[in-house]
């Protein structure tokens, strides 16, 4: 897709999300993902069915007579995208059409910022490759989401400049995020995660705030049926497949099925909610299907345990 094309599709997105956040953030969204949850307001005197978990052990002690913390909810939501702009996310195959990863990448990410945006809440954004590319700090407005929306487009031009051999470093985005947030946010990780040893970052982040790995896979056609030529855009190495052959063929749908399976397990086992695009997708229906998700509301429960 053209740049120009790509932008006049984003510009339209309000419009989609303005439909869409009611339900994200302030319907299914909002009553799963709470921002930091619950802070302290102030402490009063231990009534009859109070419950007990909440008595303040030291203004008890100090004023000689039980006392409760009590609580009040906080409302406002830190939204932080960790967009992958590696050379493997602007792939193409000539056996399909429509968008690369990256464009319904983009499209996902936008998505997710101007539903932030429409009910208030910050957004910000963190590009990454072989190491963190670009930060916007989040924050709140229109302007701020459109500010690294250009600068998330500005990678659709110059992608063949920054191949290496190292591939794109889900770790330093991670560690990156970790320093940025200073308080419990919801992290949304957005990749084909082509990368390794990734988890125990990812498992630490969980820890401290709610974290989805969002990846973007496309469908796994071969052009035609003979010998083609595969390369792998990170590096650039090349090496040549005969596609025609059947045990070629089983092999190749096997290693992508494993791949999806691994990757799923990986995420349930760092405590992440997680979520497969494919590019041939409607990103606003298959995001709007999975922040109403019973799996989600599941995930959260997990989370509070």
């Amino acid at each position: 897709m053209e740049t120009s094309d790509l932008l006049r599709g984003i510009i339209n997105l309000p419009i989609v999300s303005g439909g869409l956040a009611e339900e994200m953030l302030a319907g299914n969204f909002r009553s799963i993902f709470k921002g930091q949850g619950m802070e302290f307001d102030e402490a009063r005197h231990y009534e009859p069915g109070d419950d007990i978990r909440s008595i303040d052990w030291n203004a008890s002690a100090r004023f000689g007579s039980p006392f409760v913390k009590m609580y009040r909810e906080e409302r406002e939501l830190t939204i932080l995208i960790l967009l992958d702009i590696s050379p493997s996310m602007h792939r193409t195959n000539i056996a399909q059409q429509g968008l690369s990863p990256y464009e319904q990448a983009l499209f996902s990410a936008s998505l997710i910022a101007f539903s932030a945006e429409h009910t208030g809440q910050q957004a910000g954004a963190l590009f990454f490759d072989r190491d963190i590319e670009k930060v916007f700090p989040p924050r709140k407005g229109r302007k701020h989401i459109m500010s690294f929306v250009m600068a998330a487009l500005q990678y659709q031009n110059n992608v063949n400049q920054r191949r290496s051999p190292h591939g794109s470093n889900i770790i330093a985005a991670l560690t990156g995020a970790q320093r940025l947030l200073k308080k419990r946010s919801l992290v949304v990780v957005i990749s084909d995660f082509f990368s390794v040893n990734w988890e125990q970052e990812m498992g630490y982040l969980c820890r401290k705030h709610d974290c989805i790995a969002l990846r973007i896979s496309s469908p796994q056609m071969l052009p035609y049926p003979g010998l083609i030529t595969l390369e792998d855009p990170e590096t650039g190495v090349r090496l040549e497949a005969p596609a025609g052959l059947k045990s070629f063929k089983e092999s190749w749908s096997l290693w992508h099925e494993e791949r999806s399976i691994n990757w799923e397990a990986q995420c349930k086992k760092c405590g992440a909610a997680y979520l497969d695009i494919s590019t041939e997708a409607d990103a606003p229906s298959a995001l709007m299907k999975f922040f109403g998700s019973k799996s989600l509301i599941q995930y959260r429960s997990r989370k509070k345990i």
